[in-house]
């Protein structure tokens, strides 16, 4: 059985013009987001108060290098991540998008005491952070609470990290020394966060890019109503 000519005639209009018009611009726009920028929303809470629970980040995918579209070829390569970047990367063990701190470089030994980080044997230098912060107070009552805030000295920046003194975690561990081409990687959220120190260290080529700034942000507590103060702020 012929398919009937006005099928034809109408494949051929949606091609001409529908298909045709939009395939060019759906495939620069698709390997723009692959190879240069991208937008990650974030649906835990491993790395607050830093980032909440409800935001969308802007990725900088060329932050250290390009990369050809739709793979993980590099074309070109102009830096590497430094020591206090949030990222976005793929977990070693099963491939999940995570996004999280860099706080450890190739090379460096590692180690927790008590949740005190120590890099090649120095402890990091902390400060006490009031829960009227910017960072906690967008919190809910009742994990701002909970909670102990303080300012750590990672490199040449400070950012907030927040511990669960009543959450069994693990707060000790280490030294671990860092491979060559790898990154050691922990969530600002310490005491609840899955990072390196559950799946290992993150080699090079699995970092998407760097996370430099919140877009948008909305509380799924709270019918996702809209957290306006977030919009385009930037992240430390």
């Amino acid at each position: 059985m012929k398919t009937p000519s006005f099928v034809h005639r109408g494949a051929r209009h949606l091609w001409r013009e529908w298909i045709r018009p939009l395939a060019l611009p759906l495939l620069f726009v698709t390997a723009a987001k692959s190879a240069l920028a991208d937008v990650n929303y974030v649906p835990s809470g491993s790395m607050q108060p830093t980032i909440l629970c409800g935001d969308v980040l802007l990725v900088n995918k060329i932050a250290y290098d390009l990369k050809v579209p739709f793979t993980k070829a590099r074309l070109a390569r102009w830096g590497d991540p430094a020591r206090g970047d949030i990222v976005v990367c793929f977990a070693p063990d099963d491939g999940t998008r995570l996004v999280k701190r860099v706080v450890g470089l190739p090379g460096d030994t590692l180690e927790s005491r008590r949740d005190t980080l120590l890099v090649n044997g120095v402890p990091l230098q902390y400060e006490p952070m009031s829960r009227d912060a910017d960072g906690p107070r967008a919190l809910e009552a009742g994990e701002r609470n909970a909670a102990v805030f303080t300012t750590e000295r990672l490199g040449e920046r400070s950012h907030s990290v927040m511990l669960l003194p009543r959450v069994a975690a693990l707060r000790d561990f280490g030294p671990v020394r860092i491979p060559a081409g790898n990154y050691f990687m922990m969530g600002d959220n310490r005491d609840n966060s899955r990072d390196s120190r559950y799946f290992g260290t993150v080699a090079r080529r699995e970092i998407v890019g760097e996370a430099k700034r919140v877009v948008l942000s909305a509380d799924p507590a709270r019918w996702f109503v809209p957290r306006f103060a977030r919009f385009f702020s930037r992240l430390e």
